[in-house]
């Protein structure tokens, strides 16, 4: 199996992504994301944005929140079911 297909298929795909792009929405928005109002734009295309970043500054810290839980869940599942089988190191006595 190629690389790019385990990637796609892997159970933390989904909320690695929306982790990914949570952090870099902020990472962006530190870095100066409100430049658009320092420019002329018409009013409504200033207020139009400033709707989106609101929204996005709204909603990204509730998906990230959400994505960091699924992959906390998903690994401690994952985990629970390794050391069931035996496979994690130091659980398996003689």
């Amino acid at each position: 199996m190629n690389t790019v297909m385990t990637v796609v298929t892997n159970e933390y795909f989904p909320a690695a992504a929306v982790l990914f792009g949570v952090v870099i929405f902020w990472t962006v928005a530190l870095f100066g994301g409100l430049s658009l109002l320092s420019t002329n734009q018409p009013p409504i295309a200033t207020l139009t944005w400033l709707l989106f970043v609101y929204a996005a500054a709204v909603l990204s810290p509730l998906a990230g929140l959400l994505a960091m839980v699924d992959l906390l869940r998903r690994w401690l599942r994952n985990r629970r079911s390794a050391r069931a089988e035996g496979r994690v190191a130091g659980t398996k006595s003689a």
